[in-house]
């Protein structure tokens, strides 16, 4: 089962703007918009809920998301959706969540690609993303069984269409585990490469330890313990002792020259980089 984790700071919207948004309360405070929400459009709505949502006003953040959101607005469903499944100014609901990011899967249409700019690839990029994991899991509270099949089929369209290295590592996850697919280790080394090229830790330990141990592709152990290492370094969180432990389990079976060898890749690499 996948960890909650892939569908959350996956994008962070940094926007601000003017407009007007719903005051239900029976006491105006002296700064606040009229009571009656005024927008002249979901987009002018958009900015007034993202305005009072960094205001810390969440009341009238929702009222305006939700105003954008029923017109369609991407952005607006995503927030919410982001703010439900985080209970972030919110309760928790996952069927709220689901439920909003489904709306922007479902709005989406292939020959909208080449239109979309870099922040609506990344809005509808994560959407199926969360959708995928939800169907892996289910939703109880919106009667949504588990899918598997479902899910891969989201991982894999974000992942092929919008290169989204969260879908890349979650398709590799059921490769790996032939589940929702044909179990297909060469497959998901593949993918976890793509993911781990773009800064995906957890992707980097898999294909690490896959390469270092020989685990359904050509072993590879200087280069294995190069990624275990970048992973290693990444990983901060209390969530990432499972990488630690590939990481200490490679080092207790390396030798000297396996050793060396991942210093030279490591070196070249932050070459590349421009470390």
């Amino acid at each position: 089962m996948f960890d909650r984790v892939v569908i959350t700071g996956l994008f962070v919207l940094a926007m601000s703007g003017q407009g007007a948004s719903a005051f239900d309360g029976t006491q105006t405070p002296p700064n606040a918009r009229p009571s009656i929400p005024l927008f002249s459009n979901p987009q002018d709505a958009f900015r007034a809920g993202l305005e009072d949502y960094q205001l810390g006003e969440f009341e009238n953040s929702v009222a305006a998301l939700k105003y954008a959101a029923a017109q369609g607005h991407p952005l607006a469903q995503w927030k919410l959706g982001r703010m439900y499944a985080d209970g972030d100014g919110v309760p928790h609901d996952d069927a709220q969540a689901y439920n909003y990011f489904l709306g922007i899967v479902n709005n989406f249409h292939d020959d909208d690609e080449d239109e979309l700019d870099r922040r609506r690839i990344a809005v509808v990029s994560n959407a199926f993303v969360a959708v995928g994991v939800y169907a892996l899991n289910g939703v109880a509270k919106a009667k949504v069984e588990a899918d598997p099949e479902r899910a891969f089929s989201m991982f894999q369209f974000a992942a092929m269409n919008f290169g989204d290295p969260n879908a890349q590592y979650n398709l590799a996850r059921m490769y790996l585990d032939g589940h929702g697919c044909e179990k297909d280790p060469r497959q998901a080394a593949r993918w976890l490469y793509l993911a781990a090229e773009k800064h995906h830790y957890a992707a980097a330990a898999l294909l690490g330890h896959m390469l270092f141990f020989g685990q359904g592709v050509q072993q590879q152990k200087g280069r294995g313990l190069m990624w275990l290492t970048i992973a290693r370094d990444a990983a901060t969180q209390s969530k990432d002792k499972w990488i630690l432990e590939l990481y200490a389990k490679a080092i207790e079976n390396a030798s000297d020259d396996d050793k060396q060898i991942a210093s030279v890749y490591l070196g070249e690499r932050q070459a590349k980089l421009g470390k």
